[in-house]
């Protein structure tokens, strides 16, 4: 690699002027027509330069770039590095997610909570979130005895299987929530990926899974594996069902899914162990906020729904 372009990247702080695209052209020359995440990021370094009383020329020489540049950055000319705007973050006494607008960072109130939650443990966060819910009215804990039981995991994991038959033993109705999605959609899985995108497929689970809860009093619930990826539609799933997630091995993960014709990316790709276990390792702190926990990659069929089964039960209250 160049000297040149390692100064390009903005390793070095004394070039990290040189960041900026279109740095030949003074704020003042500007073009009409710019791009409006640009703007709004410049009106928000412009905005946080003012509630720190600090001179362009004082935030420059702070954040170790030419002043001339900042211009350009506050007026929306030019697309700056991350290490830029890591410099000028810091000059500024703020987070990186301040200036790029993070809805935490968008009000004095918001700014406030962040700071008492920060460098906290992870068991009073979950207590704090669980307060929250119920100061609100939308739950946030493990809903205690609830007879609703969500069963959570990444595909393979044994959900649909071992949901069929504990609905048939306890006697209630089955809900795959993804069949539950492509009605909605009237169309497939993959097809409202393809044609609609993630955000409405995000939009019909958490309908679909808000219809499920008032529907049934009682049901076994097979969730998508991405459901926890939601934060509205995990927090939902955690105030009105009993929890389950079902472990298993990515070897075994991978196995039932080729097993079942499943060839999707996580099955065909050349690297799908490797995604595979990257994605288990990405939602494991998710799906372990599941109010129980059962492996079944240690045990037979049988025998692991059996444990299952009285796992349940005993949640619920009910004779094993």
């Amino acid at each position: 690699m160049s000297s040149t372009i390692l100064h390009d990247s903005g390793i070095t702080p004394s070039s990290a002027e040189g960041v900026l695209i279109g740095q030949d052209k003074l704020a003042e020359g500007a073009p009409e027509e710019r791009n409006p995440f640009l703007t709004t990021l410049g009106e928000r370094v412009r905005g946080l330069r003012s509630r720190q009383g600090m001179t362009r020329k004082a935030l420059a020489t702070a954040a170790d770039i030419s002043e001339r540049h900042l211009a350009n950055l506050e007026y929306g000319v030019g697309n700056v590095s991350i290490l830029v705007l890591l410099q000028v973050a810091a000059a500024l006494r703020c987070s990186l997610a301040e200036l790029v607008g993070d809805v935490t960072t968008s009000s004095p109130e918001w700014l406030l909570i962040r700071e008492l939650l920060e460098q906290r443990d992870e068991a009073t966060l979950h207590k704090v979130r669980v307060t929250i819910g119920e100061m609100l009215g939308t739950g946030g804990g493990n809903a205690a005895h609830s007879s609703r039981v969500a069963l959570i995991g990444l595909r393979g994991a044994g959900k649909s299987t071992l949901g069929q038959q504990l609905a048939s033993d306890l006697g209630f109705p089955f809900v795959e929530l993804s069949r539950e999605i492509e009605k909605f959609a009237g169309c497939s899985i993959s097809e409202i990926q393809a044609l609609y995108g993630a955000n409405a497929y995000r939009r019909y689970e958490l309908r679909a899974l808000e219809e499920a809860i008032q529907i049934y009093p009682e049901a076994v619930i097979a969730t998508p594996g991405g459901l926890v990826s939601d934060p509205a539609a995990f927090n939902l799933l955690l105030a009105h069902c009993t929890t389950v997630w079902l472990q298993a091995n990515p070897e075994d993960h991978m196995r039932r899914v080729t097993a079942q014709g499943d060839l999707r990316p996580m099955a065909a790709s050349k690297e799908a162990m490797e995604d595979l276990k990257g994605i288990l390792a990405g939602r494991a702190a998710f799906y372990s906020k599941a109010e129980f926990t059962l492996n079944t990659s240690v045990q037979s069929l049988e025998a692991t729904f059996q444990s299952l089964r009285e796992l349940v039960r005993r949640a619920l209250n009910l004779p094993t």
